[in-house]
């Protein structure tokens, strides 16, 4: 059923579209469509002025109006049903079940498209007290609920409920929808005449107002009529009354009339999008990117959401942007605003930097100083305008990043990686981060997401932070400590797709999808594993809204590096969405090439040194021309990880080879190899579940399986090239990704660090990193020998006269290995500070799950 706000404001009558249920002895059975006196004109006609409580009344469906998901339906369609208080609130009594298909609210067929149901509501929801309830909410769904029917808007339907001795007026004309009291016609012109019926109950006075104007009245009586000519734009809030009984009763309805808009250029110095603040004259500039619309008006506490006609946006003269400047602003206080697009859709500004979101905001107990108070004359998501914002005082204003082949990069999740989900806290744990020797973080998502907890690859405000973490300083205070620290700071963006709160997406939407002709987005997505609304990449607006995206994080918060998740689905080379497409979404693309290219060459014209990371697990070629240019890419080494960890060495299975440029058809590493990541099952987890055995070595045992994960970690971190450690690997983190939900909150583990052999584990994790940093030749030395298919693993790097070993057992047994030509002569051990003579050896015996590594000069560290 989802989440069902009801808004009652007075009585409303509203056209709509629903899904509801009830027990068959409620239902009177019709054998004949009934005849429906005309009540409407919209998703839902009545048979009579009002909804009693206790009198059959039949609901009669066009399903071509609304949403129409279920435009022209033969099928079985069934209602779904519940009350809403006189005060307001969610459903309740809900008298159906949406997982079942019962005739006690299957929906009567007349024709195609067209359906009806008549019930008497008190013996319907099987209550006898009728006076506390205000409304009742409707939805229209198909048999398996995969289709549903409802407003335009997409909102659930409501509609007042009276009963025999309740007095109440309510519009007649014009129609209106459910929800919220706003006409089923989307826009009127200027010149336009408006008949207006009002309809009471009770015979007592009755009177039409407009905007406060007092446009008819009658002294008694059941109805009333007048024609109202439009003669201004913008919003006009109608109002019926109805005085009987020494009380007055009223109804009230919205229509939206429009003018045709000033044509004007952007005024020098506005963004072509968000907002710009001019403190000097004490106004702001909002501009909107929205092609093929008729109106937009600015909403805001400047003028208590109302469409006013000083509101009214100007167009460019191109029909692409929307702008107006608005003045007298109390610079003082936060201030929230949001577009009214075509005199219907609500929508948040796609760039703000915070938004307010009704749905999701209550239960982060933010205080007033932080946001200010959702709006009570708003509707849906709210950007906030700081405007008494003070400047950020950054303590480290330039930054040496770590070089692109020095890498180690930790990846972190924020939600699970301190207990209370704050940059603040997060902040504290930099010491930790620094005893491990990373010199760089990779925060997963923090833009605004659908929901709280969540990973974050459901973005819908790409620009804005998201307030569950905590608020713009308190990230700025975490960069800037990082960078105090000698830590790049490299952000997870998500361009690949969109999710349906964005405004974006909203703004071009049509029956549960976007339209054809959005700007932005495709409306079926061209490649596999996509999620969300599938972005347009050769668009010039989508490429325009990832560089104004990708300047406002690398200018406002210092962001050093980006990583761009799921790359590969910036096509439009359709490849099908289905997982046996796999191989035409990985060949060669020369657009997506292009389009990243275009990308990367923005973000060095305003950082050279910014770290591009793609997610783009591609073909070879396509890679290979993407890091020439000098990006990185994702290199995911999850499974053969796990099998060398695990000891399932045969067939090749564990074959550690792509750890090296050679077999990406590459002569530099420019790619970030990891073994474990979000998306991976934890290497430790698979060890202790899966892990092979031989006699009294079992890997399944704790300590057996944490030596196998540090002879993983030399492998890794030795190999040349940067490298991605994902969170508490480094002490053998072994929750299962699938516990509580793949996405789901993982628990805390610090004690952890308290077992011996996890505490060895992190601090041969922290040796590796700083022999990493600190040595160049893991930057990109070269590979002059190697064996990494079988259980006996092995390679030798080289660099300016500087060679580096690394050798070992992945398997269950004992093996005398052969040793070859370029592992013979004097090494040193670099975990024991041994000299190691293997001149004219040629066997060399190795335990399970022994590692070496060795150099022929001490490492620095």
């Amino acid at each position: 059923m989802g989440k069902h706000i009801s808004r009652l404001i007075g009585y409303l009558w509203v056209i709509v579209l629903l899904s509801s249920c009830a027990n068959k002895k409620d239902i009177v059975d019709v054998e004949q469509p009934p005849v429906i006196e005309q009540q409407g004109s919209g998703l839902l006609n009545l048979s009579a002025p009002f909804i009693y409580w206790d009198q059959e009344i039949t609901f009669q469906f066009d399903l071509s109006k609304g949403n129409a998901a279920l435009k022209g339906s033969t099928t079985d369609l069934y209602l779904h049903a519940g009350l809403i208080p006189v005060n307001g609130g969610s459903w309740q009594h809900v008298a159906t079940d949406w997982s079942k298909n019962d005739n006690a609210y299957k929906l009567k067929f007349i024709s195609a498209g067209l359906y009806s149901f008549t019930f008497t509501p008190s013996k319907f929801f099987n209550l006898t007290n009728g006076g506390e309830f205000g409304q009742m909410a409707l939805l229209v769904r198909n048999g398996d609920g995969s289709l549903v029917q409802r407003n335009k808007n997409n909102s659930d339907l409501f509609l007042p409920l009276v009963t025999s001795n309740t007095q109440a007026i309510r519009f007649v004309s014009p129609t209106l929808q459910p929800t919220d009291p706003i006409t089923l016609e989307q826009m009127y012109t200027v010149g336009d005449n408006l008949k207006l019926k009002v309809q009471a109950t009770q015979s007592g006075k009755i009177s039409i107002w407009d905007n406060g104007l007092l446009l008819a009245e009658s002294s008694a009586g059941l109805s009333l009529e007048k024609s109202l000519s439009l003669q201004s734009n913008g919003l006009h809030e109608l109002e019926a009354r109805l005085e009987a009984g020494g009380k007055i009763y009223f109804s009230k309805a919205q229509l939206f009339v429009q003018s045709k808009p000033t044509i004007a250029a952007l005024p020098i110095g506005v963004n072509a999008n968000g907002t710009t603040i001019n403190r000097e004259k004490g106004e702001v500039s909002f501009a909107l990117t929205a092609p093929l619309k008729t109106s937009v008006y600015v909403l805001g506490d400047f003028n208590n959401y109302k469409a006013l006609p000083a509101y009214a946006m100007s167009q460019t003269p191109d029909g692409k942007t929307w702008w107006v400047t608005v003045s007298n602003l109390d610079f003082s206080k936060k201030q929230t605003y949001q577009f009214l697009v075509d005199g219907q859709l609500n929508i948040a500004d796609p760039y703000a930097e915070l938004i307010l979101d009704p749905q999701n905001d209550a239960v982060l107990g933010l205080t007033a100083a932080a946001v200010p108070a959702y709006p009570a004359a708003a509707q849906g998501v709210v950007g906030v305008l700081d405007l008494p914002a003070k400047s950020y005082s950054w303590k480290t204003t330039l930054f040496n990043k770590p070089a692109q082949g020095d890498l180690v990069i930790y990846e972190l999740l924020v939600r699970d990686f301190v207990k209370q989900h704050q940059y603040t806290t997060l902040k504290d744990s930099l010491p930790y981060l620094k005893r491990l020797g990373i010199n760089a973080v990779e925060l997963m998502p923090v833009q605004e997401s659908e929901g709280n907890s969540t990973w974050g690859y459901n973005p819908s405000f790409h620009r804005a932070l998201d307030k569950y973490y905590g608020l713009k300083n308190d990230l700025k205070a975490y960069v800037d400590a990082c960078h105090e620290n000698g830590i790049a700071v490299i952000l997870d963006v998500v361009f690949n797709h969109a999710f349906g709160q964005s405004p974006l997406v909203q703004l071009y939407f049509e029956q549960g999808n976007v339209a054809g002709n959005s700007p932005w987005f495709n409306t079926v997505a061209k490649h596999p594993f996509n999620v969300g609304f599938d972005f347009n990449h050769e668009s010039s607006y989508t490429q325009t809204f990832v560089k104004d995206v990708l300047t406002y994080w690398m200018q406002e918060y210092k962001i050093d590096g980006f990583r761009f998740d799921l790359s590969k689905g910036f096509t439009q080379k359709n490849s099908g969405t289905s997982e046996s497409d796999l191989s035409a979404w990985n060949a060669y693309d020369a657009s997506r090439v292009a389009i990243l290219k275009q990308y990367q060459q923005h973000i060095r014209s305003i950082d050279p040194s910014c770290y591009i990371i793609l997610e783009h697990l591609g073909g070879d070629q396509e890679e290979a021309e993407l890091a020439q240019s000098g990006m990185l890419l994702w290199n995911n080494m999850n499974g053969v990880f796990n099998e060398a960890a695990m000891a399932w060495n045969a067939n090749k299975g564990s074959d550690l080879g792509r750890l090296f440029p050679s077999s990406h058809g590459m002569t530099q590493p420019s790619f970030v190899s990891y073994m474990e990541s979000h998306d991976e099952q934890r290497l430790l987890f698979k060890c202790l579940n899966y892990g092979n055995s031989s006699g009294s070595y079992n890997i399944k045992n704790l300590s057996t399986a944490l030596k196998r994960m540090e002879q993983a970690a030399v492998f890794l971190l030795a190999s040349p090239g940067p490298k991605m450690i994902w969170q508490f690997g480094e002490y053998g983190y072994d929750v299962s990704i699938d516990e509580n939900g793949r996405t789901g909150e993982k628990p805390l583990l610090w004690s952890y660090l308290q077992q011996d052999d996890r505490k060895k584990l992190f601090e041969t994790y922290a040796k590796l990193t700083r022999f990493k940093t600190k040595n160049s030749i893991f930057q990109n030395g070269t590979i002059i020998t190697s064996a990494m298919k079988d259980a006996v693993k092995y390679f030798v790097l080289e660099k300016e006269g500087q060679q580096v070993g690394v050798l070992g057992n992945f398997g269950v047994e004992s093996v005398d290995f052969d040793l070859p030509a370029a592992l013979q002569g004097q090494w040193v051990d670099n975990f024991t500070g041994k000299e190691l003579n293997w001149s004219g050896q040629s066997k060399l015996s190795l335990l399970p799950g022994q590692y070496q590594l060795i150099s022929k000069t001490k490492l620095n560290k």
